[in-house]
């Protein structure tokens, strides 16, 4: 078991829920319940960004402009803030699609999943907005990713399949082995594959770029495991009901590691400008995780 260090940052604002290293080496998230984006610099002091209070921020990725983008959930947008804090916000052609996931494409444009539209959107540098309809209804596509080969993949929640698109709008969709897995996050790993959470199904997820689907149950079965990203040698998630963080390598070894927060809720996670592990957790801080068990 490696050893590990973990210390929690409250921070101001209600729900930090997905984090992102932004290009101004800074830790920039969302903060879902109160409606703001939020910035930290570790080792510095947190500042938040107001947006509307029932926008519902979600996810936040860099985008190839040098500013940060983001999905906001409840109003429907696509939103994006300069390193500077000026905001800019896009409304999407669907009504009531729920942008969720979002990803920075190999075409220079960002990528994002309509959870209530059965849709992959994609928006350009300047907020011209296209979308790709999946085939099948109620499949709940949820986070996204660029792929190895070009192509953008995505969980399809409530289908128990991961999909892919090509930047020209092909579709393809591979099964899921198990039953009710729920896939929720998505990431590129070290291995050139593609590796999910399955929350319902209480497992790591991994497909090639061929759609071969390999799949490592966790100790607890019950720890709905929700994001996932890379790390140089091993693949780190979170166990939103769990109250863990957990790596797994590519040949599928599994650690879990306690919270010290009951009940903190953890959420997204993102390797930060001092190359430890943060995760936000919506209870209200954002967690640093260092695996050299050195907490800074």
């Amino acid at each position: 078991m490696s050893r590990i260090g973990i210390e929690e940052f409250p921070v101001p604002g209600e729900g930090p829920y997905a984090i992102a290293h932004g290009p101004d080496d800074a830790l920039w998230y969302t903060l879902v319940r109160s409606g703001h984006i939020g910035r930290l610099v570790p080792g510095g002091s947190p500042e938040n960004w107001p947006l509307a209070p029932d926008s519902g921020p979600t996810v936040i990725a860099a985008g190839p402009d040098g500013a940060l983008w983001f999905t906001e959930y409840q109003a429907h947008r696509i939103g994006r803030i300069t390193t500077a804090g000026v905001i800019s916000e896009f409304p999407l052609p669907t009504p009531e699609c729920g942008p969720y996931g979002l990803a920075a494409g190999p075409d220079g444009a960002l990528w994002f999943t309509e959870i209530a539209a059965d849709r992959i959107g994609r928006i350009t540098m300047s907020g011209e907005v296209t979308e790709f309809a999946l085939p099948g209804t109620g499949t709940f596509p949820s986070a996204i990713v660029a792929g190895p080969d070009e192509a953008l993949w995505f969980t399809m929640n409530q289908a128990d399949a991961i999909g892919r698109i090509t930047t020209g709008g092909e579709i393809t969709v591979h099964r899921l082995p198990t039953r009710a897995a729920g896939p929720v996050g998505i990431t590129a790993g070290p291995d050139g594959a593609l590796w999910f959470t399955e929350i319902t199904a209480g497992q790591i997820g991994r497909i090639t770029v061929h759609g071969e689907v390999t799949e490592f149950p966790l100790p607890d079965r019950s720890a709905r495991p929700h994001a996932i990203t890379r790390g140089d040698n091993a693949l780190w998630f979170t166990e939103w009901g769990g109250n863990r963080v957990g790596s797994i390598t590519p040949d599928g070894v599994i650690e879990t590691h306690d919270l010290p927060t009951p009940g903190s809720e953890p959420h997204g996670l993102a390797f930060g400008p001092d190359r430890a592990l943060w995760t936000a957790l919506e209870l209200g801080a954002l967690a640093r995780i260092d695996n050299e068990g050195e907490v800074r």
